[in-house]
């Protein structure tokens, strides 16, 4: 069976554009035929060719020839050989992703649709909703579970469609291919894709079903780039509880088959997930109940269309067809060198996906979990995060055969944003209560950003708090009040993933990569300047971050400069900035020195503290010794945390600096001066806040609620 990819011309009246507007687009229909291939253009609108045949008809009958139109990205022919530019250019920080806009019951109403019977073989559509995706964006194709139907991302049609070329496969409910022929037919897509952009990887999702199909698919092309996406992959379905129901279902009177979606609809997925799409998540708890219950009512009133989408016949045709698949996957696991992601649901009553995940991470060369143990199987149509999101956060998403974590960065959405700083990290916010104040050019402090250069690059220079604890309150405050996004120099220990498990969940390293979090590099520190960045960066490192006992709130810099030159050979704006509070948040309790006092655990710790990576080999003075270990902290009640930028430094111009390393070097020691400057005027002005507990900062919210911020001391 061969590759077709069929051309015509067709108007979009589900744009309702006026009929002297309409154009003319050309689509791109691939599908399963046996004849040669072939390409046809020009037909009017009323004369297509459709899997080999030509037909003539009305223009409502050619619309239903489609399965709906608007299931149809229709768009020009893509430019090749442009260059790459950074995405960030091209994208708005908080842009819309639309999540949470579309729920389950979008995906059955418009299931409904796509099923009717045309008798057509299976294919390639591009939703709609996923719009234009920008220039050089790769391709991502999309292989459905048993339901065939090719809608499982509905979610996330619209942020995946901005930085994806988004294809999903449609199976056609009474279509029987047989498991090889639908490996041969998304193999032909893939060499076809690859043969037209050979440097591009090539994004495979597949889930439940899709994923067996993904695999085999990947085992059988070493040879292209590929990043396969599993969700809950049916690899396990000889230890499913489903295979059992096989002959059941095969005995099961066509009567009682309309039964079947209520009997599965319970270890299908959580149904609370589902419900919680798009609730309104600040709502009260009882005015969000009764919303969810709402939703979940609604939701149970479109089961039956399951009973249509997978009819008796093609409900057993399906569970054989996982059966061969997930045969001939796990056959082929040794064969599989693409990069794998497997996203794993710890309440899936259908499969037994968490203990596949560990079998998996095992079994393939290059395999990355990420586990959510509160969802069920249908994940991606479930309450979560955003499957851009999860990419994104593993450092998954490139445009060319390398991640450049600089021109491939993918600036966060508004929904990415309010998850991070507003509902998982709405405690924090609470107790933080961060005040932000910077410094005029006369020298005057005020409160607020206004004193920080928008117009870059600018690079804000300052102290590291311990365990990084303040880089949700610093980054989230910056991009509120500046509507600016600060890429933060990490260390390579972060994008690692040496220390990942099966049972590693999204977590606060992944939104550091979500929230542009850089890998510490000369070339990345070179990349972001140039194309004039926001930067933040901290001299002392993981050293700073993690200190002793009796270093809170001192610098632990290197004794030579290491940025002050490439800041001044861009013109950068150099802000010194200090931060205070760690100490009212956490007691540190156990240092470096106390866990290698600890008989056994010392051992554990110089293993993780040797084996990770080395930032400053050649360094001298304190800030070389930076050995990794997770401190042992205790929670206070909670104080405040203050932040002071200073009198920006400006570097344009300055060539003695370029030429000069003593200049760059006094530079340097003024930067480090004024940071601590900043630091010593936060400690003694925060004695004088009357806010500074979090006790009475509520007090003030309940008395004042119409106030946005609680007040500080006096300036």
């Amino acid at each position: 069976m061969a590759s077709l990819v069929k051309t015509f011309p067709v108007s979009l009246p589900f744009l309702r554009i006026p009929e002297s507007s309409k154009h003319h687009f050309q689509v791109k229909v691939r599908s399963l035929d046996s004849g040669a291939n072939s390409t046809s253009t020009g037909f009017s609108s009323d004369s297509v060719v459709v899997n080999g045949r030509s037909f003539t008809r009305g223009k409502d009958e050619v619309e239903s020839l489609f399965d709906g139109e608007r299931f149809m990205r229709l768009s020009s022919v893509r430019e090749k050989n442009r260059g790459k530019g950074a995405i960030s250019e091209d994208m708005d920080v908080l842009w819309d992703d639309g999540y949470g806009t579309k729920t389950v019951k979008d995906y059955l109403i418009a299931s409904k649709d796509m099923i009717r019977p045309d008798g057509g073989p299976p294919r390639w559509f591009c939703p709609v909703e996923c719009g234009e995706p920008l220039k050089d964006s790769p391709i991502l194709l999309f292989l459905p579970g048993t339901d065939g139907v090719g809608l499982g991302l509905t979610l996330h049609h619209k942020a995946l469609g901005k930085v994806f070329e988004v294809r999903c496969l449609h199976i056609p409910v009474y279509d029987r291919t047989p498991f090889q022929g639908l490996v041969k037919f998304v193999e032909d897509t893939l060499k076809f894709e690859h043969a037209s952009s050979p440097n591009k990887p090539i994004y495979l999702v597949g889930d439940s079903f899709g994923g067996c199909l993904a695999l085999a698919v990947a085992a059988r092309n070493p040879q292209i780039d590929l990043v396969v996406v599993l969700v809950n992959p049916a690899t396990s379905f000889t230890r499913s509880q489903i295979q059992p129901l096989l002959p059941v279902l095969e005995a099961m009177p066509n009567e009682f088959h309309s039964l079947v979606p209520y009997l599965l609809s319970g270890i299908m997925g959580n149904p609370l997930k589902m419900a919680m799409v798009d609730l309104e998540d600040r709502l009260p708890p009882r005015a969000k109940i009764e919303q969810l219950s709402g939703k979940l009512t609604s939701l149970l009133g479109y089961l039956s269309v399951l009973s249509e989408i997978i009819p008796k016949e093609t409900l057993v045709w399906k569970l054989k067809l996982i059966q061969t698949g997930s045969s001939y996957a796990n056959s082929r696991l040794h064969a599989v060198k693409a990069e794998v992601l497997l996203f794993a649901s710890g309440q899936d009553s259908m499969l037994p996906s968490k203990n596949e995940a560990q079998r998996l991470k095992k079994g393939l060369q290059n395999c990355q979990v990420r586990y959510f143990k509160d969802n069920g199987h249908t994940l991606l149509l479930e309450e979560g995060l955003s499957l851009l999101t999860i990419i994104k956060g593993v450092g998954k998403y490139r445009r060319s055969r390398k991640v450049d974590f600089v021109r491939d960065y993918v600036p966060p959405s508004k929904s990415e944003f309010e998850r991070v700083f507003f509902k998982d990290g709405r405690f924090m916010q609470a107790a933080t209560g961060t005040v932000m104040l910077s410094t005029l050019q006369d020298g005057s402090i005020v409160k607020g950003l206004a004193g920080v250069p928008t117009q870059g690059p600018v690079l804000l220079v300052g102290y590291h708090m311990l365990m990084g604890i303040e880089l949700q309150s610093l980054v989230g405050e910056y991009l509120k009040q500046k509507n600016i996004l600060l890429r933060g120099i990490a260390h390579p220990a972060i994008f690692g993933g040496r220390f990942e498990s099966s049972s590693s969940e999204f977590n606060f390293q992944d939104w550091i990569k979500v929230m542009g979090g850089v890998p510490v590099a000369a070339s990345n520190f070179f990349k972001l300047l140039s194309s004039k960045s926001h930067v933040l960066l901290y001299p002392g490192g993981a050293r700073e971050a993690l200190h002793y006992k009796g270093e809170a709130h001192k610098l632990i810099w290197p004794e030579q400069q290491e940025f002050v030159r490439m800041a001044a050979k861009f013109g950068a704006t150099i802000v010194p900035f200090g931060g205070v509070g760690e100490d009212d948040l956490v007691e540190l309790v156990l240092d470096y020195k106390d866990l290698m006092n600890i008989p056994i655990l010392n051992n554990y710790v110089r293993d993780i503290a040797h084996s990770g990576p080395r930032v400053r080999d050649e360094a001298k003075g304190e800030v070389a010794n930076q050995q990794l270990f997770v401190p042992g902290l205790l929670p206070k009640v909670p104080g405040r945390m203050y932040f002071l930028f200073g009198k920006p430094i400006e570097t344009t111009g300055r060539e003695d600096i370029l030429r000069n390393r003593e200049e760059a070097q006094q530079l340097y020691l003024q930067i480090k001066s004024d940071v601590q400057a900043n630091i010593d005027y936060l400690l003694k002005k925060r004695e004088k806040d009357p806010y500074r507990s979090v006790f009475d900062r509520m007090v003030f919210r309940a008395l004042y609620p119409s106030l946005q911020e609680v007040p500080t001391f006096d300036l």
